[in-house]
């Protein structure tokens, strides 16, 4: 399956993508809202526009998608809709296929490099890469991969880092058994009620 991936690349999220666009074509959306983007955490959240209901929301995460495949796509699914913000959830996916952390964190300094050229005035957040049963054993790797994102977010005054990684946890240092689906990866709706408030705190 891996070997299919790295083989295709972002290629094989073409589907996806176009839909995207079909749907645009049909059903305008908002310029100046807010724009989540990123894996299937991105994807799975449908309550955002309730969450915030203060803002307008575009949702263009597509499930399993990697930092690079949204780099990729910039042009068709982060540039047309303008965003005054971009809500940025991926990166445990990069891991799982392989990755280490460096790269993963290029990859996501290469978005960023793209947002401040295309769109000067929009802020980039990135979600913090939650723990999940299912891939416990990655979680020195996502780790590391957020402080290195949290150390970036310092020095970039339009990028910040949003860490929801601790109150995912119990008081065992475990993640929260019943924030998650049956496939203990996946949020269900605890999880996102958790990640709102934090969220909230940086939405422009």
């Amino acid at each position: 399956c891996f070997a299919a991936e790295k083989k295709l690349g972002p290629v094989r999220w073409e589907k996806a993508i176009s839909d995207f666009e079909a749907s645009d074509k049909t059903n305008p959306p908002p310029k100046n809202a807010v724009l989540i983007i990123g894996s299937s955490s991105a994807r799975l959240w449908k309550s955002a526009p309730q969450d915030f209901p203060e803002h307008k929301i575009i949702n263009r995460g597509f499930g399993g998608s990697q930092i690079s495949d949204s780099v990729y796509f910039f042009e068709r699914i982060v540039k047309p809709y303008q965003p005054k913000q971009i809500l940025f959830y991926a990166g445990s996916n990069d891991i799982n296929a392989g990755k280490k952390p460096a790269q993963v964190f290029a990859d996501f300094t290469n978005f960023v490099a793209k947002a401040h050229q295309a769109l000067p005035k929009t802020r980039v957040a990135f979600i913090s890469i939650g723990p999940n049963p299912a891939r416990w054993n990655n979680v020195e790797q996502f780790k590391t991969v957020n402080q290195m994102i949290k150390d970036f977010a310092k020095n970039d005054s339009k990028v910040d880092f949003i860490d929801v990684f601790p109150a995912m946890l119990g008081e065992d240092g475990k993640p929260l058994p019943d924030i998650f689906l049956k496939d203990n990866l996946h949020m269900n709706e605890k999880g996102y009620a958790i990640w709102t408030p934090i969220v909230r705190k940086y939405l422009k």
